[in-house]
């Protein structure tokens, strides 16, 4: 079974923000991610590092979608 390339983008950036949008081919976006996200985690003691960690994760998954041609709405 093989998995979209939304799906890899939007697993990838779960793991590690921002590696989805590089994934991707959005380099800056990927980097914006890769720092903002540990900020917030830091900053905040966790709990905007969770909701950073998860809008980056779909991000990467509605820009793969868009880029694709396969957003339906």
């Amino acid at each position: 079974m093989s998995m979209s390339k939304e799906g890899v983008a939007g697993v990838l950036s779960l793991v590690v923000p921002g590696v989805g949008q590089i994934y991707n081919g959005a380099f800056l976006r990927g980097i914006f991610w890769l720092i903002v996200t540990p900020g917030f985690w830091l900053g905040s003691g966790g709990t905007l590092g969770w909701i950073c960690h998860l809008v980056s994760a779909y991000t990467a998954y509605r820009y793969a979608e868009r880029r694709l041609g396969r957003l339906t709405a």
